[in-house]
């Protein structure tokens, strides 16, 4: 195997005047496979991973048509996905930072290093409306801790009489959040906010709370691969068990959800962890067909009937 320090060659010799579409695809999986990248950030092969750069330079759509496989590339074109191809070896950047789109939910956003890639499992419950465990259509929703806006952006599409409100510490997060606002059109019914947790929200209530905030504990951060060093850390850690902004998460989030409000959180691999220190507490675990688990539930209700806990 190659050794994965070694440069890649965007401009090695081929005769591009007959390489076609596969023909580079193959190229471009067989070198990820090689070079041994991580995959994660939104595909989960090295073919999806070329498919995904190779799109974003000949502006293929996501649906495209396996006819296009033979279509012959000019020879710019085959320089220019050879050296992205090589941006993605030499310097394990994700393919959403090359080519500054991520998907979720079926939606395209913007992103780049300021936020981390949109990938989290509860993009299966907002397609499903989070049926049956949400029984009416939220009024006010709150994307915590939102990065680049996915998951609020997401629910306005599917409760389209909510207002939803994006709220991040970081103000480099909350910038990218409203670029995908404004990108989806929504300035009338959503809004992002720069808050460290609800320091920015007091006095305002919500049906429905959506997070995935910080949960990456020391160990595993210290061995997560090198694709993660390009998103921000702050977006990542949170403490030696991965619990600190939960922590404070649930000992706040009652007073800023509705009388029938939920909270839903993921945590990842953080949620041993958190049964670890919360014992008593319901949580609910949501079981997806595809993805990661470590997402919980829990209502204003119990959240209130358990509130020393978090204390």
């Amino acid at each position: 195997m190659t050794n994965s320090s070694t440069p890649y060659d965007s401009k090695k010799s081929s005769n591009a005047q007959s390489l076609s579409v596969a023909q580079l695809l193959d190229e471009g999986e067989a070198m990820f496979i090689e070079h041994d990248i991580y995959f994660g950030h939104g595909t989960d092969s090295a073919w999806d991973e070329a498919v995904s750069i190779l799109s974003y330079v000949l502006d293929f759509p996501p649906n495209a048509d396996r006819s296009l496989m033979t279509n012959i590339l000019t020879n710019d074109e085959a320089i220019r996905i050879r050296s992205l191809f090589g941006r993605r070896v030499d310097e394990r950047l994700p393919a959403p930072y090359i080519t500054g789109q991520a998907w979720f939910c079926g939606l395209p956003f913007m992103v780049d290093e300021r936020v981390i890639i949109p990938r989290s499992p509860i993009a299966a419950l907002i397609t499903n409306y989070f049926e049956p465990w949400l029984p009416f259509n939220p009024r006010r929703i709150l994307d915590l801790c939102t990065g680049g806006g996915c998951i609020g952006i997401s629910c306005a599409y599917g409760f389209d009489n909510a207002e939803v409100v994006l709220s991040d510490i970081s103000a480099d997060a909350v910038a990218v959040a409203n670029i995908n606002i404004q990108n989806h059109r929504l300035e009338g019914r959503v809004v992002a906010i720069q808050s460290d947790l609800f320091a920015g929200l007091k006095g305002q209530r919500f049906d429905l709370i959506i997070s995935n905030p910080p949960y990456v504990d020391l160990e595993d951060l210290a061995s997560m691969p090198a694709e993660f060093r390009h998103e921000p850390e702050l977006a990542l850690a949170s403490g030696h068990d991965g619990l600190d902004f939960t922590r404070r998460l649930l000992q706040e989030a009652t007073e800023y959800l509705s009388e029938e409000g939920v909270l839903i959180v993921e945590v990842g691999n953080s949620c041993v962890a958190l049964e670890r220190a919360f014992p008593s507490i319901p949580f609910f675990w949501f079981d997806f067909d595809e993805g990661d688990g470590g997402v919980f539930m829990l209502t204003q209700t119990q959240l209130s009937e358990h509130i020393e806990m978090f204390a």
